[in-house]
């Protein structure tokens, strides 16, 4: 078994002070870099909107999809655009440019339109397809950091991702340029996000396993207690009784109901342990008596989040579940929305 790794201690490491120094100070060097680079691209997009405009309203009147091809460092960042703009409520798929020359451009149709991400503007693989493309009547939005390339003067769109230097000390990998891209990507993403009205219910469902999905897709119903697990006693019963079905189903409650079975009342250990300070003899008492009427419930097809703020706001970890007509059919533990993950 491998043992955890311990905390970083510069005295421990096997760099010595100098080059300790000096990779702090490319990691910082880097990231003033790169977010230089994306404020100055803010500020073109502040002087001049117009061509990132006519790119939200091309994307988001395009009757296919939204397909971003590239290729190299620009071909991850084309993937991670295509997956954060599917992921936003724009139909959206990566095509690797030089896979589309050997089959893949039969993915692209004509309804398309075709996000193509060059930093030189001049990418073969990209330049081979594109007239191919634009022929057939799909629409084309360059990527580029040169007005003046080939891809740029093809395009129905341009923009312009140009930086003035790469985090790189040699000026040659892709850094800068591409964080700027990327940047810009997702500025694309959320702008037709909220010109599409997608909201937090739509990104749930096309995130159905996280967090979000289940707080927001998961209804009452999914997690209740139905049928002989819920606990529940008749509006006669003795409290003897009701204090059976409390152990007997393990709530720390019990529903009554009248006899058409609607919920008239519910009882809880907390109410037991408040019973015992002031009531010496049990044997005598009903349930009736003793519960507290019109109890706090939701109904089946409300959210289970619903469910959950309810508990908070009244402190409670319980709550019955009725129809339109008052009638229990099914009980919730607050455990129940644990298990579920929906808290």
């Amino acid at each position: 078994m491998t043992a955890p790794k311990a905390p970083y201690s510069p005295s421990a490491s096997r760099l010595d002070e100098a080059q300790a120094e000096r990779a702090l100070r490319y990691a910082h060097q880097t990231l003033q870099i790169e977010a230089d680079e994306i404020l100055s691209l803010k500020q073109r997009l502040e002087s001049n909107a117009g061509p990132f405009m006519r790119a939200v309203d091309l994307l988001l009147h395009c009757e296919g999809r939204v397909v971003v091809s590239g290729i190299g460092k620009s071909g991850h960042i084309a993937r991670k655009i295509a997956a954060t703009l599917a992921s936003t409520g724009t139909p959206a798929l990566f095509v690797h440019a030089a896979e589309a020359s050997h089959g893949d451009l039969g993915m692209i149709t004509a309804k398309d339109a075709l996000i193509a991400i060059s930093y030189s503007g001049e990418a073969g693989e990209l330049l081979s397809i594109v007239p191919i493309l634009k022929r057939m009547g799909a629409s084309l939005i360059a990527v580029t950091g040169n007005d003046q390339s080939n891809l740029a003067k093809l395009a129905d769109v341009h923009l312009n991702v140009a930086v003035e230097k790469e985090a790189c000390p040699l000026n040659l990998a892709p850094t800068a340029s591409t964080t700027a891209t990327l940047a810009l990507g997702d500025a694309l993403a959320v702008a037709l996000l909220d010109a599409r009205g997608f909201g937090a219910e739509d990104f749930a469902r096309s995130h159905p396993g996280g967090a979000l999905g289940r707080r927001l897709l998961t209804h009452v119903r999914d997690v209740m207690r139905t049928g002989n697990a819920i606990p529940t006693v008749d509006a006669d019963a003795t409290l003897y009784t009701a204090l059976l079905e409390i152990s007997r189903k393990g709530m720390a409650m019990t529903a009554i109901v009248d006899k058409e079975g609607r919920a008239i009342g519910v009882f809880t250990d907390g109410d037991l342990r408040r019973l015992i300070e002031s009531v010496q003899d049990f044997s005598k008492l009903s349930i009736a008596e003793v519960m507290h009427p019109n109890p706090r419930s939701v109904h089946p097809d409300q959210l289970a989040v619903e469910a959950v703020e309810l508990m908070e706001q009244h402190r409670i970890n319980q709550l019955l579940v009725t129809d339109a007509e008052q009638r229990l059919v099914g009980a919730l533990h607050i455990h129940d929305l644990t298990r579920a993950k929906v808290i």
